[in-house]
Formats: C-alpha cells, structure tokens, sequence
C-alpha cells in the first residue's frame, strides 16, 4: 500500500532538518492518521495541515489523499 503526500515535506514546517533529513518521530505526529488508514485497508483518507511559508506567514493545506495498493508480480524464471 502506499499514498502520495499532498504537500512536500519541508524544513520550515519542521518535517525535515536543515540538511534534509527527516524527522521521523514529528512525521509519525503529524502523519500517523494516514499511516493508520494505511493499515486500516481504507481507500480514501482526509487530511488538513497547517503549513508555515518562507515569510513568515502560516495556511492550511486539506486534500482527500486516495491509498492504493501495489501490483506485485512474481519473478521471471530464469532463461537455462
């Protein structure tokens, strides 16, 4: 299963360092309800985050992020 985020994740709201890591413990935070619908099999899973821009000024980005599962095929005999 897996989903596209609705928003790159960013220093300034702190989801990442100055050196682009990430910070999982704040992503858990912030995210977990998408990771909980992940697991939960859900198709669908709202969410709103607030976000700060690079003045100063803060918003709120909300989307209705779609979870959809992965095709896996299995492997390819190989040639003799």
């Amino acid at each position: 299963r897996f989903l596209i985020l609705h928003k790159e994740l960013d220093a300034d709201d702190g989801e990442l360092t100055r050196t682009n890591k990430v910070r999982r413990g704040f992503i858990a935070d912030k995210y977990g309800v998408l990771v909980e619908a992940l697991y939960a099999g859900r198709a669908e899973q709202f969410i709103e985050t607030v976000v700060k821009f690079e003045d100063g000024r803060t918003g709120s980005v909300s989307a209705t992020l779609k979870l959809l599962d992965a095709k896996t095929f299995s492997p390819v005999k190989a040639a003799a």
